[in-house]
């Protein structure tokens, strides 16, 4: 991995989420009326979560599950419902505190057999340990390919049964969609999402040495207005 690439990439997707897109996230991510663009947005990610947590056991009980990029944690509580350990990490703390308020009382309650730890930080800290499962929504569309495939490695090195993530796949629209994006006023620009061709994806995700005891599952596109996104499951040979 370049590390000046994913460090630089990974700062400014922080700045961003933390600081910036706070509120509109928060909103988003609520019931709160929206847009006719944003419900879109917002309609392709419930469709999204409920695709990965369809791929994920309906009994979750005593597993440990990283939900890398949290964000405001509805797939977190999901997987915790189901009895999931689940640690729950993001680049923002604004959104981490958010999440863990939005955290029903009854996963908080000592008879609760699935738990929730939220924290800030980096989903490749090695001292977060091992996981049954890792998901990873919409959490590496900012980075460039080869880094997400990196990513993935390093993710996967500490994943015991599979590894859940998407990816933006190459299409014309996302390609206008960041040509817009690129007028816009420096302050008001979300970080790039970057367009994977799937071909290439695969060929990486191929090649990684340590990949090498993976191999790949189902996939999903999600088309929803001005959302796009593509799932991919990686499980163990």
């Amino acid at each position: 991995m370049n590390p000046l690439s994913y460090l630089e990439r990974r700062g400014k997707i922080e700045d961003y989420f933390d600081r910036t897109a706070v509120q509109a996230w928060a909103r988003l991510t609520s019931d709160a009326p929206v847009g006719r663009i944003r419900a879109t947005v917002r309609a392709g990610r419930d469709r999204m979560r409920s695709t990965l947590l369809g791929w994920l056991p309906d009994d979750l009980s005593g597993m440990r599950v990283l939900d890398a990029g949290c964000g405001t944690g509805a797939l977190a509580v999901e997987a915790a419902q189901r009895g999931a350990h689940v640690l729950a990490i993001d680049l923002s703390p604004t959104l981490v505190d958010l999440a863990r308020d939005r955290q029903p009382a009854e996963l908080t309650s000592e008879y609760s057999t699935g738990r929730i730890d939220f924290r800030s930080g980096d989903m490749l800290d090695p001292a977060l340990g091992e996981f049954d499962y890792v998901v990873g929504m919409d959490s590496l569309i900012h980075y460039c390919t080869p880094d997400a495939v990196r990513v993935v490695a390093g993710l996967a090195e500490r994943t015991r049964r599979g590894l859940l993530f998407t990816y933006a796949p190459s299409n014309p629209a996302l390609i206008v969609f960041r040509a817009i994006g690129r007028m816009l006023p420096r302050s008001d620009r979300a970080p790039w999402i970057e367009p994977v061709a799937e071909s290439t994806l695969h060929r990486l995700l191929a090649a990684d040495p340590s990949l090498q005891d993976w191999k790949r599952g189902r996939t999903q596109r999600i088309s929803s207005g001005f959302y796009t996104s593509q799932a991919l499951e990686l499980v163990r040979r």
